[in-house]
């Protein structure tokens, strides 16, 4: 099975992978009460519960590696008194990532040049 796309940014105290497996959509669509293209919608349109933007960044520390200790930790500590301005953009990189895949790096976007 592949792995699930991730996005790294910024959070807390150092740059973090987030991604969101299967098994963890389904958490996310549990603890939200929402199906993941409802979920998605909302967000992408700034209609949404910040209990979406919290278990979203969460769900995408613990898809990134981080255990769900120190994911709960960083989002009690980074998120959770933050301003929207900081967590929402967050929030809605993870699922855009689900959405639509992983952004190319300027890196890999040169690479392909070379190889054409």
């Amino acid at each position: 099975m592949a792995e699930a796309p991730k996005h790294v940014q910024f959070f807390g105290d150092q740059e973090r992978s987030f991604a969101l497996t299967p098994e963890l959509v389904l958490e996310l669509e549990r603890i939200t009460g929402s199906g993941i293209g409802g979920l998605c919608q909302r967000l992408f349109r700034s209609d949404f519960k910040l209990a979406d933007i919290s278990a979203t960044i969460r769900l995408g520390l613990i898809g990134g590696g981080a255990s769900p200790e120190d994911a709960a930790g960083l989002v009690a500590a980074y998120a959770q008194s933050r301003p929207l301005a900081e967590t929402f953009p967050l929030a809605v990189a993870i699922l855009e990532t689900l959405w639509f895949g992983a952004a190319k790096t300027q890196v890999e976007d040169d690479q392909d040049e070379v190889k054409a």
